[in-house]
């Protein structure tokens, strides 16, 4: 089964008329992007843009062949006209299941907000999945050993969709998961790959034909990752951004309750609101149990709470205890530490506080735990498969 998608954009493109940010400015030639429309074997089109015959000569097809074309989700704006020759555009209910001359059999998949998702089922068998902008699947069941051979849906929008189709076994390691309905949420180019790369996922320019089962080289989701910043750097967003695609996380806050703290009660209260609703949350600062444990992937904010809390329990702020032991003790607990993150299964993603780039603590204690910040960093990053250095809410990948 080939796939052509004759574009990769949102409804209203990419980029979008008249809008002066960033990413829309960036948008230009090989990184323009018409509205998401998809060619099935040359024989079913799903969702009708403006343009869609002349994209699909650009790509080296036609639509001549075509035999049905469903619509996914409403389409704003003027009416689009449809090319001679082709059929009514319609949409199939949901839970019902058309099936083509030519082979192929489509099922409605019903969604959590408007449009309709397709499963399509190939003469060959091959299936694949194309979900509407901004919706995720409803009502899934367990997939098994059913998962799609290609994926297709609004990634950066709604990652909690693919971790919806990855918590029933829809998608699975061999799955092809390409990023449509792109939008300005994210700059074009090198960061947007990152970002979907980090869900296990890619983007393709428009035109692109993809043949449905075929080998394609899917993106490694990195197993462990460090992703380090300064205070509002937004390393907490970038490090809850990678894991957003997966289901059952469990977010390790390190910093405990600090009782009458009204202000970290307000900053904790505000970490939880913007994280999925599917997320459990642990408060500890016993790693290494849960390091070595299976389950699910581990979100842990922050190592440098946990530093501090490992400096109280060896008496690190006095130099007496310091000297006679207490440092011993520490270098212990960190060895611990990244020995359990070199051994675990679980995927894992930490985030800490750089601070070696700052002003010189003023004191002893401070200047102490600076140096065993940096240190801790170091030893943890040796251990992960990528580093991350978060400046002004633009990540840069250190490895």
């Amino acid at each position: 089964m080939e796939v052509t998608l004759l574009g990769t954009g949102g409804p209203g493109g990419l980029p979008r008329p008249g809008c002066p940010c960033a990413a829309c400015a960036c948008a230009v030639g090989a990184a323009a992007r018409a509205a998401t429309a998809v060619l099935v074997d040359g024989t079913l089109l799903l969702d009708l843009t403006p343009g869609a015959a002349f994209a699909a000569a650009r790509a080296g097809r036609s639509l001549g062949g075509v035999r049905q074309v469903l619509l996914s989700h409403p389409h704003d704006g003027p009416a689009v006209e449809v090319p001679a020759g082709l059929p009514q555009p319609g949409r199939v209910p949901d839970g019902r299941e058309l099936a083509l001359l030519t082979g192929h059999r489509v099922r409605a998949v019903a969604m959590d907000a408007g449009g309709t998702g397709y499963a399509v089922t190939g003469p060959d068998g091959q299936r694949l999945l194309y979900l509407p902008p901004g919706g995720a699947p409803a009502g899934l069941e367990n997939g098994g050993a059913d998962a799609y051979d290609l994926v297709l849906l609004d990634v950066v929008g709604r990652p909690d969709a693919l971790a919806k189709l990855r918590a029933v076994g829809s998608v699975g390691p061999a799955t092809d998961v390409i990023a449509v309905h792109l939008d300005h949420d994210v700059p074009p180019g090198a960061e947007s790959r990152r970002r979907l790369a980090a869900a296990g996922a890619r983007a393709v320019p428009d035109g692109t034909t993809l043949t449905v089962g075929g080998y394609e080289e899917v993106p490694d989701v990195p197993r462990r990752t460090l992703v380090l910043g300064g205070a509002r750097s937004g390393k907490s967003v970038e490090a809850e951004r990678r894991l957003e695609s997966f289901p059952d996380v469990l977010y390790v806050a390190t910093g405990g309750t600090r009782g009458g703290d009204s202000e970290w009660v307000a900053r904790v209260a505000a970490h939880r609101e913007r994280r999925p609703g599917s997320w459990r949350t642990t408060e500890t600062c016993d790693l290494v149990p849960l390091l070595a444990q299976d389950g699910p992937a581990l979100l842990v904010d922050c190592l440098s709470l946990w530093l501090t809390d490992a400096m109280d329990s060896v008496g690190a702020w006095d130099d007496t205890e310091w000297a006679s032991g207490g440092e011993k003790a520490l270098r212990e607990r960190v060895r611990e530490l990244t020995e359990a993150v070199r051994g675990t299964r679980r995927t894992v993603v930490a985030v800490s506080n750089e601070v070696g780039s700052g002003i010189v603590p003023a004191t002893a204690s401070g200047r102490r735990y600076r140096d065993e910040l940096g240190r801790l960093n170091a030893a943890f990053a040796a251990e992960c498969e990528q580093v991350v250095l978060v400046v002004a809410g633009q990540a840069l990948v250190l490895r």
